[in-house]
């Protein structure tokens, strides 16, 4: 228990979180010494279930501020290093001895790790958004959060001396899978929660960001571009230069749903200029490109993607892109250049990296449907039963 020989305490504010929090405490129970919670006006059972672990349970004011409840709770931990958590998340069972390496103590003030934000109707591993995020830090050296809404933790001056380090223990986040937005109407509190922000402190391009990102969740496309565009503007009249990579991902994002190919080619050059390695704007590009018909250059991007992986969690990364929705859409590019043997292997490559990747299996059925008995007697030979059995069972699906 703790972190290496020292300490270590978690820190959560809540409301009205009875469906989530048992999973959430349960995760951290045999992890954490302390448990302060900060619950800003709970009428169901949080309260009475988060009491159950033996948590300290601070009632607390709702005043529209994230980063004050949070820092509210901070000020009555009492372990060496504290763990921040939401209630909709949980922290994975592997990789937990990570933290008894008492050397790591030593060298940082605090760890990055893995947040893996699952998406949709259902939870499924393929379906996720990924990210390094900061979530424990050294109690002692006066780190606060900031921003009333979308708050984050200042580290600032642990990353100008290199204290930030990183280790694989995951955190699983389930607030943004489709059931628990509608159930607690995330998207009308949050965009009131920005607006009103903007109103008060003036423009801030971090605000405008996520007030797109609201938009796009809500498939408000025209409105999270106007807000998306004034966000970069801002980073550039502040000299952050280039603004953050993230917002280049939502701007062609935006792009490729309203399938806007003109406005975003060739400006998607200029963005993976930028940030050569972030698998997402290759992957974007990709996608661009064949669609506007240049297939030769589509394959070009969609084999860099697979190329640079999805091991680069500096980025905020859908899963996928640098492996089987790449293989996917190399796939379709080699189809549309009637190479189509190697179009069954990309395909086949797609679902062994996802096997219940619909899209490419689909495909896979179409191409071998089209070729019919021939393709199937030229497969067996070049590629031997095991992968003729398993395009037969993808078949008779």
């Amino acid at each position: 228990m703790g972190i290496g020989n020292q300490r270590l305490s978690l820190a959560m504010i809540v409301k009205n979180e009875e469906k989530c929090i048992k999973r959430c405490l349960d995760s951290v129970q045999d992890l954490v010494e302390e448990i302060v919670i900060v619950d800003t006006g709970s009428t169901d059972r949080t309260i009475e279930i988060c009491r159950s672990f033996n948590a300290q349970v601070l009632a607390y004011p709702w005043r529209n501020d994230f980063a004050d409840a949070r820092n509210f709770g901070l000020d009555k931990v009492k372990g060496d290093w504290i763990l921040w958590l939401d209630a909709d998340e949980e922290v994975a069972v592997e990789d937990r001895d990570l933290l008894n390496n008492p050397s790591l103590l030593e060298e940082y003030d605090a760890f990055s790790v893995p947040l893996i934000n699952f998406y949709g109707d259902e939870v499924d591993f393929d379906n996720v958004i990924r990210i390094a995020q900061p979530r424990i830090f050294r109690n002692s050296k006066g780190f606060r959060f900031e921003n009333k809404i979308h708050e984050w933790l200042n580290l600032s001056s642990a990353y100008a001396r290199d204290r930030v380090g990183v280790i694989n223990l995951k955190i699983y986040h389930y607030g943004y899978m489709d059931r628990t937005i509608e159930d607690k109407q995330k998207y009308e509190r949050n965009v009131k929660l920005l607006l009103k922000e903007l109103e008060e402190d003036g423009d801030n391009p971090w605000t405008r960001y996520y007030l797109a990102s609201e938009y796009y969740r809500r498939r408000n496309f025209a409105q999270a571009f106007e807000e998306l565009n004034q966000s970069i503007t801002q980073f550039l009249q502040r000299g952050v230069i280039p603004p953050p990579s993230m917002l280049y991902s939502l701007k062609y994002s935006i792009l490729i749903e309203t399938g806007s190919w003109e406005g975003a080619w060739p400006s998607i050059q200029s963005a993976v200029k930028m940030f050569p390695d972030y698998v997402d704007l290759n992957f974007y590009m990709g996608v661009i490109l064949y669609y506007k018909k240049m297939i030769e250059e589509a394959l070009v991007a969609f084999d860099e993607c697979i190329r640079l992986g999805e091991d680069n969690l500096n980025y905020l990364s859908l899963r996928g892109l640098g492996s089987f929705r790449a293989w996917y859409y190399k796939g379709l590019c080699l189809e549309e250049l009637a190479r189509d043997k190697e179009a069954v292997l990309a395909y086949l490559e797609a679902l062994k990296l996802a096997n219940n990747f619909n899209q490419a299996s689909e495909a896979l059925v179409k191409l071998i449907n089209k070729h019919s008995d021939t393709a199937s007697d030229d497969l067996q030979q070049r590629f031997g039963p095991e992968v003729v059995q398993l395009i037969q069972r993808i078949c008779s699906k």
